[in-house]
């Protein structure tokens, strides 16, 4: 059953994306690992929502309004409650020292690998490729330039950073460099390209996959993927290099909530 938390803070990070901070009793429900995913309930509808920050008393999670339920939760306030349940899923892989690491985030895609990028700075060099259409739509990018990270913005439109798709960065970082080990998350069509030219490069590395979920913990089936039938609830929403090379769907179709492709 969700539990009901107090939302403490609404940030406006983006034109389009907000924040929401909420208390979190980690000796009841744990730490959750980034790349873990939360179900919230407004009390009419509930939605899985990736963890973009996590502390042992407090959790964030970071939503764009993209539709009626999105739009519900851009109408909440401090102090306004709100269901929660999980946390759920497979993690992001963090056990590393001393390697040097590459994470890439699109638009709100980069809500799980902030989280992940700061776990990872505690015994890594991280380099962060934060790509948004506009310099408007960049998240997290004052934060992560205040770290210790190396952040590398890009924008489709060229007004902040690189001009050009996160896959065009990519190309232009590994001119120079290269990774032990890469993150990536965001739209699909960014991620099929990152992922040919990681492939083409030899860098391994972990994606986090987004379908249409129900029940979050593995019994309706409404997230499987094809072929596996793998479902993006448990054995996701993070895989690794090898097991996206057997989900035959990926970058190419998914499902809607009559389990149609498109």
């Amino acid at each position: 059953m969700p539990h009901i938390v107090k939302i403490k803070d609404v940030i406006d990070e983006t034109p389009t994306i907000k924040t929401f901070k909420f208390e979190w009793d980690s000796q009841k429900y744990g730490i959750p690992n980034p790349g873990e995913f939360l179900m919230l309930w407004n009390f009419k509808d509930e939605k899985p929502m990736s963890i973009s920050n996590i502390s042992p008393d407090e959790l964030s999670v970071t939503v764009k309004n993209i539709g009626t339920f999105t739009s519900q939760l851009h109408e909440l306030n401090i102090g306004d409650e709100i269901g929660v349940r999980g946390s759920y899923g497979n993690a992001f892989r963090t056990d590393f020292t001393d390697k040097k690491l590459l994470v890439i985030g699109g638009g709100v895609g980069m809500a799980p690998v902030n989280a992940l990028t700061k776990k990872l700075l505690e015994s890594n060099n991280v380099d962060v490729l934060l790509a948004a259409t506009t310099k408007y739509e960049l998240l997290f990018l004052d934060d992560l330039e205040k770290s210790e990270a190396n952040v590398y913005p890009c924008t489709d439109d060229g007004s902040f950073g690189f001009e050009g798709y996160a896959s065009d960065c990519l190309n232009s970082l590994l001119e120079d460099t290269t990774y032990d080990y890469a993150f990536v998350c965001g739209p699909e069509i960014m991620m099929i390209g990152i992922f040919n030219i990681l492939e083409d490069a030899g860098i391994p590395a972990d994606y986090s996959l987004e379908r249409y979920m129900k029940c979050a913990l593995g019994i309706c089936g409404q997230c499987c993927v094809d072929n596996t039938g793998w479902r993006i609830c448990v054995e996701g929403p993070v895989f690794d290099s090898q097991k996206i090379r057997e989900i035959d769907e990926f970058g190419k179709y998914r499902r809607d909530a009559a389990g149609v492709k498109y």
